[in-house]
């Protein structure tokens, strides 16, 4: 074909490029919004619109966005443009997480790599310095991901208006009698010295030691059982070095337990956990003689002696005592257990921890001299109060058993160690009773989503204990508490009250740089503390109360929100954490009301393994590493390709599929950007009724794509609008629709009515596409609009401003659809036949094929209704249709030559001028392009 020829045809003129270079066009978009002022924008347009709050859950700011928080805020950006476009008011007010064990264990940690100390107040400002630099960057990092926020306004729990609604909320528990202070089991980090909330536990595998241990039972207790007199109650535990710290031993009272006789020893345990004990002991089962069988009711008050120390150990009553492994006798030490803990309150029985902070046995005069100093802190299986503690079991012919097994222990989320249950003074908010009653009545009015999240909840509310709120910790905000000379504590909501206002001035901050009597200057103490010496606590609140509060200090108290929230959004993982934390404090501060309307959870991202990407498994995965790798909109699509109620995984397969995702919808949107280079919708669009049926086809099934993708959105089921899309985008647009169009779009005439109901029903499409689309590819969506209506690459009109797309009623054309539907079954079996030809190399391409096709009834009336269509469809140059009671299709080269200028092949040719021989239809279309020259 002669240059001049091919300039005749109605190629497609555009610059919407067809590379993305993401990683540099995004930025320069991110700008352009920001000059725009797009945030206010929107909301302004949607002033007047329905609220919709979407409450957002504060990031801890000790490090760069993780990939698994760049899929929670991406997830809140989707619905929130979603809902935006809708009409609904979407105020963002993101926050920030400022205090806590994460920061502080961080500036620690960097403290002391570089030899420096600090007192507490400069330590704090430390924490703060670090903190903020912190906020700034992961603000930067989130402005990249396209996170459209009011960044002005942010909510940080480090600031004191922050603050002092965190202790008025304080206050309010207080004055409804639910804080108290009691020595109980905690989780205790060793490494960072400090008591751990539930929700600081992770699980994981860990090797620990496990032993069978004889406690001898007293002479008065063998007698009166009837019992040899050298016979012994047989404990299992996986933490020997809480042997010293043994005060009972518990028993289930309706268990049966055997005494068995083995040479001149007797051994109590359960009856079905006989097998499994002469297996780890490595005693024959024959060898045991059965001398006595009672249950376990009958064992209540024996007497028997501790292995080590000069101190009975009585057998108690407890009903979570099991007979599925050990010896179905619970080494009970109430220091260490919660359940040891409440069992050793119902029988008076000694609360006793012999550790001090750095998880070291203290020389309290029951400890052995031998075991004082040794650290119960185990690592790797390692740990010096273990192997010592089985060492003088050993030697005191205690130990019965001992084996390695691996199993699920709780870990601190912060240093990565195993956690100890330590007993130590601790303030607690009472959870088990009206608190844990008003929030499961509270989660029943909750929409979870997906459902079983209101299960999760429900375990944890119901299996949860009472809140341990105190952390011997440093940077956070402090339980305003005093204590006289003999450690009486002052507990008073109204001078909390006060103490907040004047942190509300000038900050936590001022608790720890002030004296008492700076901090006490104005207030009213109660009588009976007036003139008292009074000494400040050092203890600050679990951060588990500052986020778990911005339901007040946020949601009440900006005037853009408002509470309930619609929407709280997380991981999976803050049904410990966030969501009960809010929930917990929601019911008590806001009449037992849910802080949330509706919850959505999220899994966690993970990698080929199956394994959670962890900011501390040694391999970084930040959400920059993928942005600059290949830009925000190809991590958003990966994000919507996922479903995310699952955990979501992530692979150079994975995203090297979605990459070529986007490269097919981008190549579809710039096809359809192209081709309307000479379109202005109102002087060029063709009425519907005056449409060809190729083009209401396409309209009517991109209206049914609206309403799918509508529903979609309205559940949150972003995989399945991507799947939708894609298919919508791959079978009936690229392999049907823009396929059969190039003849008619690049060869008729400009203004032929052919071409224009083409274009009209291209840019309905393009329109509806980019709509359905903005949410998840927010920039290459706003660019290719902006190059739709301006030919250019930034506009003031952008898609985040428009209004989503509409199911129209004129849009229906069911029958039209219908027909279109069967002639498109049709072709499936020409393109058969057609692809026969090329691989016998009869044909090169479909244009050169001569198609007969033999059919009756239905079908026959179909194919003659649309007989001038047919070529087209099948895009082919001859099509002959013919009755026939048996379906068939016959496809030959035909016979006819081709004309140089459309490349279809006709009976007929005509001169046209300069441009030479060609078609009939192409002088037609020639003289409407250049009407002067003919």
């Amino acid at each position: 074909m002669s240059t001049e020829l091919k300039d005749t045809l109605n190629l497609p003129v555009t610059k919407f490029p067809m590379k993305a270079d993401l990683t540099k066009r995004e930025p320069a978009r991110i700008a352009h919004w920001e000059n725009m002022d797009l945030y206010n924008k929107i909301q302004k347009k949607n002033a007047q619109g329905q609220r919709f709050i979407l409450h957002d859950g504060p990031p801890f700011t000790n490090g760069d966005v993780h990939i698994g928080t760049a899929l929670n805020k991406i997830l809140k950006d989707i619905i929130l443009r979603y809902k935006s476009m809708n009409g609904f008011s979407t105020p963002y007010i993101p926050g920030w997480d400022c205090h806590g064990l994460p920061i502080e264990h961080k500036v620690s940690k960097k403290l002391k790599d570089e030899n420096r100390s600090l007192d507490i107040v400069h330590l704090r400002r430390e924490c703060a310095n670090f903190s903020k630099s912190f906020i700034e960057k992961q603000r930067r990092q989130f402005i990249r991901l396209g996170i459209l926020a009011d960044w002005e306004n942010e909510y940080k729990t480090m600031d004191p208006d922050y603050e002092s609604v965190v202790l008025n909320c304080f206050a309010d528990f207080v004055e409804n009698g639910l804080v108290y202070r009691k020595k109980k089991p905690v989780y205790w980090s060793i490494p960072c010295k400090t008591a751990l909330a539930e929700a600081e536990i992770e699980y994981k595998d860990h090797k620990s030691p496990s032993i069978y241990v004889k406690f001898k039972v007293s002479d008065q207790c063998t007698q009166r059982l009837a019992l040899p007199s050298n016979s012994y109650v047989v404990i299992w535990t996986t933490t020997p070095w809480t042997i010293p710290s043994n005060m009972a031993i518990a028993v289930h009272p309706d268990l049966n337990y055997l005494a068995l006789t083995k040479d001149d020893e007797t051994f109590i345990i359960a009856e079905k956990l006989v097998d499994q004990f002469a297996s780890a002991c490595d005693i024959k089962i024959k060898n045991f003689k059965k001398i006595l069988t009672l249950p376990g009711r009958g064992l209540e008050g024996v007497v028997a002696k501790h292995p080590l120390i000069e101190r009975d150990s009585k057998v108690i009553l407890a009903d979570y005592v099991k007979d599925d492994a050990g010896t179905g006798c619970v080494h009970t030490a109430p220091g260490h257990g919660l359940e040891d803990y409440v069992t050793g309150l119902k029988y008076g029985i000694d609360v006793y921890s012999p550790l001090d902070d750095d998880g070291c046995y203290v020389d309290d005069g029951q400890i052995p001299s031998d075991l004082v100093g040794l650290s119960v802190l185990d690592i790797d299986g390692k740990c010096q109060a273990n192997d010592a503690v089985i060492e003088k079991l050993r030697a005191a012919n205690a130990l019965l058993g001992f084996h390695i097994v691996e199993h699920q222990y709780p870990f601190c989320w912060r240093s990565k160690t195993p956690v100890i249950f330590r007993a130590m003074d601790q303030w607690f908010i009472e959870v088990d009773g009206r608190v844990k009653e008003m929030a499961l009545k509270a989660i029943k009015t909750v929409k979870w989503i997906p459902s079983y999240g209101e299960n999760r909840i429900i375990g944890a509310v119901t299996s949860r204990p009472d809140w341990c709120i105190s952390r011997q910790r440093t940077w956070g905000i402090p339980i305003p508490v005093f204590f006289d000379e003999t450690g009486n504590s002052l507990l008073d909501a109204k001078l909390i009250r006060a103490l907040a206002e004047k942190i509300s001035k000038y900050g936590s901050n001022f608790w720890f740089e002030s004296s008492t009597e700076e901090i006490l200057s104005g207030i009213d103490l109660p009588p009976p503390w007036q003139g008292k010496q009074l000494i400040k606590s050092t203890d600050t609140l679990d951060v588990w109360i500052d986020s778990g509060v911005s339901h007040r200090a946020a949601l009440h108290n900006r005037d853009v929100l408002s509470f309930p929230s619609d929407m709280y959004l997380e991981g999976s993982d803050q049904h410990r954490g966030w969501f009960q934390s809010s929930l917990l404090t929601s019911v008590v501060v806001n009449g037992g009301c849910a802080p949330y309307k509706e919850v959505l959870t999220h899994g966690f991202v993970v990698g080929e393994d199956k394994k959670k990407i962890s900011k501390s498994d040694g391999k970084p995965q930040t959400a920059d590493d993928y942005v600059n790798k290949f830009g925000t909109d190809i991590l958003r699509l990966w994000i919507a390709s996922e479903d995310f109620r699952n955990d979501v995984p992530l692979s150079d397969d994975i995203f090297t599929n979605v990459i070529s995702s986007y490269r097919s919808l981008r190549n579809t949107i710039r096809f359809q950007i192209g081709n309307l280079y000479d379109f202005d919708a109102p002087k060029h669009a063709v009425d519907q009724k005056d449409m060809t049926s190729i083009d209401k086809w396409i309209m009517h099934k991109t209206r049914i794509l609206i309403e799918q993708c509508t529903e979609c959105y309205n559940d949150y089921n972003f995989h399945k609008v991507y799947q939708l899309i894609n298919n919508f985008c791959s079978i009936e647009l690229s392999a049907k629709y823009h396929d059969i169009l190039k003849d008619r779009l690049y060869t008729h005439g400009p203004s032929w009515s052919t071409r224009r109901s083409s274009q009209t029903a291209i840019h309905y499409v393009l329109n509806s596409l980019l709509k359905l689309l903005a949410p998840i590819l927010m920039f290459t969506t706003d660019e290719a609009l902006s190059f739709m209506i301006n030919s250019c690459e930034f506009s003031d009109i952008s898609i985040h401003l428009a209004d989503w797309p509409k199911c129209d009623d004129w849009l229906d054309f069911s029958d039209e659809s219908a027909e279109v539907d069967s002639i498109m079954q049709i072709r499936d079996r020409v393109n058969e036949q057609l692809e026969l030809l090329r691989k016998e190399k009869k044909i090169g391409q479909s244009l050169d094929a001569k198609v007969s096709i033999y059919c009756n009834g239905w079908n026959f009336e179909l194919l003659q209704k649309h007989t001038d269509e047919l070529e087209e469809y099948f895009i082919v140059s001859e099509v002959y249709l013919e009755e026939s009671d048996v379906f068939s299709v016959k496809a030959e080269p035909s016979k006819l030559e081709r004309c140089p200028r459309s490349w279809r092949r006709v009976a007929k040719f005509v001169y046209a001028g300069r441009f030479g021989r060609v078609s009939e239809r192409c002088l037609k279309a020639l003289k409407d392009k250049y009407m002067e020259e003919f």
